[in-house]
């Protein structure tokens, strides 16, 4: 993007503006002359400024979400958007005008919004007047674009961009906005396959969050070109971004869910272990891998085709050669309780007289685009010269939602949109020409033709809405599945998403569990990486390894390239294979909690694999993100009571340490406490060790076959008995993991895990809570909420942390006859299941 025109003494004095705020001062001295703001207007949401030919409109959405718009000309942009949702963008609170000589703006419950009439330049804070945002520079617009510069203190950190690699922390490195086919991509690859421009900013365990509303390409500077600044900018002219001021990063996550809307709850087995590979073909190797993934016990619910079932890889085709019958395959798989999932990529084949159903019926109603001459574009892909949907029409939409239903109908259950950045073989970029064409023919939007230029990055959000909104028609009780390699802020309403074409190496493994957060943080909850990695073959060891971190991933899909080694889970022999089989079961073993936390994510956007500090911003004593400590990056949390720690380099036999963001933690899988380290042994007058700003560290060597995962003191954890897959009705007793601790409570949500049943009351929810008395425990199960019937008719419960002095139990006040068993490292005990709820005392 080009930068903007100052002069050199501007760019001087802006500098030493930067340095001296970032340093500490609180009033910066404006550092641009000649951009004064000749008129104010206030609204009843907000304020709208005139400064030269440019037009600056700030409104409040809520108390802490303000929107900022401006345009050029003397006018604003058209107001629309494909990630904010209408409702949202026509949110609106009544304001408090400003009222100082030197500034405009307004103030609301939360925050307070200035502008200098003197240099243009905004500043947000809190109520208690700690600083969201600065402009150290005031909006610039470009020969090509826009640009908006922020001032950086030094002590301030970045977290968000979604599908980036790198550190987690954004500060000292700057970023492309651009899908990208990035096959092979490594550490230091930028961009790659998704556009979410949404950012956290993190300072003294303060959050707030900007999310820029532009699909145009875009770009973020933290630090790079200057180091006390941070830019972020776009081509095109129609400025619309949101500064949410949380304080928390819990309320600044849910404010861009609340912004762009949350996933919808998935189909169950989605967060089953799911088997792929480029590619399963024909029937017999697919039906080999089902059967033996049957009969040697691992648990699996899903297989993929790629391409290669297809007809001359055609989409919405099959290669009657391969698959004569494919949809008796199909039949045969789900009554092994598997669900198939088939790609679909987006290009259509080129195909005129050739009896080629998606292109006939495409041509026939003018849905594909066109070059600027007015013919139709073709480019190269899987199946050759290909055109493509013009998805930026609801019309379009509609015309291919249908094209699944042979598909469906046949007996896949989810659906794979590939290469939708979308990637283009014979092209110089790797994708279409800027110039082709787009019809915007949507509600809520102008209609107008609209180049790629502007288009590229919300392309595959689009075919994954048109998918996600065809399967719904389709069959609108059963919740559709989708999976989408490119996509846009707003795009984990239609699609799950994983992390593209990663590389069978250790440090595509170190890599995954940034980027899995950061896509977290984006709205994309449901994602996961390619186990074991999908370009190359894995090592024994890196399989397994991969396969033991992937079991606590939100998606935990296998998946390889064609022309590589077999990676199924029994490759390697069978000890590897027992290893890889422990921990896949243990996934189906959390399932209850899995399910809950994927529930809570459709709610409120809390991602279900989290950084620590979203969950514990005030973890250190100095207010820095505990993520950023060395080797606390491979380190995430799954909801927010299980911690898992891989090694920081996974290959590596060195003994490492692990990071907790509050001090009371148990062993996952012995219930054992984590204990307090000694205090660390010092020289008179020594300054303070890094261990000194943490709650709590402990010191694990690694090996194979094992993986440190731990539990929240506190947490109460719902555990299912192991089935095969989630179609399986578990038997046995529901479990109740206690760990005791502080505000101890735990929470479960099931339902038919298929339909939409739940949105009429359909499902079982259940609160929990303990509390450890001077004269003992109690346990509170609550009365079910909903109306679904739960599987289990007895509750196990185990405590850990805690011992009772009479080993007397009653139930709702009376005495229990239940059996209380003391089992290593906890205290067990069988109780039935009551509608009405249950209060358990332990004395």
């Amino acid at each position: 993007m080009p930068k903007p025109r100052l002069a050199a003494g501007t760019l001087i004095a802006c500098f030493t503006a930067l340095t001296a705020y970032a340093q500490g001062s609180s009033s910066p001295t404006p550092a641009v002359q000649g951009n004064a703001i000749t008129k104010v207007q206030n609204l009843p949401n907000g304020v709208e400024l005139t400064s030269g030919p440019t037009l600056l409109r700030i409104i409040a959405l809520r108390n802490d979400i303000i929107r900022v718009r401006a345009g050029h000309n003397g006018t604003l942009g058209e107001d629309a958007s494909w990630a904010v949702l209408p409702e949202k963008r026509a949110a609106s609170i009544l304001v408090t005008p400003l009222k100082t000589e030197g500034d405009a703006g307004f103030s609301t419950r939360s925050i307070r919004v200035a502008v200098s009439l003197q240099s243009g330049e905004l500043t947000v804070r809190r109520a208690d007047d700690t600083i969201v945002l600065h402009e150290s520079l005031p909006l610039a617009f470009t020969s090509g674009g826009f640009q908006l510069t922020e001032t950086m203190p030094v002590d301030e950190h970045y977290f968000g961009l979604g599908d980036k690699t790198g550190p987690l922390d954004r500060r000292g490195h700057a970023f492309t906005m651009w899908n990208t086919d990035a096959y092979r991509f490594q550490e230091s690859t930028d961009p790659l396959y998704k556009t979410i421009p949404f950012f956290l900013m993190f300072r003294k365990g303060q959050a707030a969050g900007v999310l820029l509303d532009s699909t145009w390409r875009s770009s973020f500077d933290f630090g790079v070109r200057a180091p006390a600044a941070y830019t972020f900018g776009a081509e095109g002219d129609n400025v619309d971004y949101y500064i949410l001021a949380g304080p928390t990063p819990r309320a600044v996550v849910e404010s861009y869910a609340w912004l762009t809307g949350a996933a919808p709850l998935p189909p169950r087995w989605m967060l089953g272990f799911q088997q792929s590979r480029y590619t399963y073909t024909p029937a017999s190797r697919l039906m080999e891998v089902a059967e033996r993934l049957r009969t040697d016990r691992i648990p699996t619910d899903a297989l993929y085709l790629d391409i290669d079932f297809q007809d001359r890889n055609r989409p919405f085709t099959v290669d009657t050669t391969t698959f004569p019958d494919l949809k008796s395959t199909l039949a045969k798989l789900s009554a092994m309780h598997f669900h198939t999932v088939a790609i679909t990529d987006l290009h259509i084949a080129s195909a005129p007289g050739q009896s080629y159903a998606p292109y006939d019926s495409g041509i026939a109603g003018d849905r594909f685009l066109r070059q600027p001459n007015g013919s139709l574009y073709v480019g190269s892909v899987w199946p050759g010269p290909a055109v493509f949907p013009d998805f930026t029409q609801a019309a379009t939409r509609a015309w291919w939602g249908p094209l699944y239903a042979p598909f469906a109908a046949m007996g896949f259950e989810g659906f794979w949109n590939d290469m939708n950045e979308p990637s283009i073989f014979d092209s110089p970029t790797g994708t279409m020409p800027l110039d082709t064409l787009h019809r915007i023919e949507e509600p809520g939007f102008r209609t107008r033709t609209a180049t790629h230029a502007e288009i590229h990055n919300v392309y595959g959000m689009e075919n994954s809405r048109a998918t996600y909104e065809g399967l719904l028609k389709l069959q609108p009780d059963q919740r559709p599945f989708v999976l989408t390699r490119a996509s846009y802020a707003g795009g984990q309403r239609y699609a799950a998403t994983w992390t593209g074409d990663n590389s069978s190496t250790w440090n595509h493994l170190r890599m995954t569990a940034p980027m899995l957060k950061s896509l977290g943080l984006g709205g994309f909850s449901f994602s996961g990486a390619d186990v074991g990695g999908f370009a190359g073959t894995a090592t024994a060891d890196l399989l397994t390894k991969w396969i033991e971190v992937a079991a606590f991933h939100p998606i935990d899909r296998d998946h390889s390239e064609k022309g590589t080694g077999d990676q199924e889970p029994w490759v390697g022999g069978t000890a590897q294979e027992d290893i890889r089989r422990r921990f896949i079961e243990e996934r189906y073993r959390l399932m209850p909690y899995l399910y809950t936390l994927a529930e809570e994510t459709s709610r409120t956007g809390m991602p279900m694999l989290r950084p620590l500090f979203l969950d514990d911003p005030q973890a250190t004593t100095d207010g820095h993100p505990i993520d950023i400590d060395a080797g606390v990056e491979s380190e995430f949390l799954l909801g927010h009571d299980l911690l898992i720690a891989p090694p920081p380099y996974p290959e590596a036999p060195d003994a490492y340490t692990v990071e907790f963001p509050s001090p009371h933690w148990f062993n996952y899988w012995t219930g054992e406490v984590v204990p307090q380290p000694p205090p660390p042994v010092r020289t008179p007058n020594a300054p303070a060790a890094a261990m000194d700003r943490i709650p709590l560290y402990a010191n694990v060597k690694p090996e194979l076959a094992t993986l440190p995962v731990f539990v929240r003191a506190g947490s109460i954890l719902p555990i299912a008995p192991l089935t095969q897959s989630t179609d399986e009705t578990p038997a046995g007793p529901l479990t109740l993991r206690v760990y005791a601790g502080d505000e101890c409570h735990g929470s479960l949500y099931t339902d038919d895990g298929k339909s939409f049943g739940y949105r009429r009351e359909e499902f079982l929810r259940l609160t929990f809570r303990c509390e450890v008395r001077p004269d003992g425990m109690t346990l509170d199960v609550s009365p079910r909420e909903g109306s679904y019937a739960p599987w289990w008719t007895q509750v196990r419960v185990e405590v850990y942390g805690w011992k009772p002095a009479a080993g007397l139990l009653t139930i709702n006040g009376k005495q229990s006859s239940a059996s209380i068993q003391q089992a290593v490292n906890a205290l067990v005990f069988t109780i039935p299941e009551r509608k009405e709820g249950s209060r358990i005392t332990l004395r």
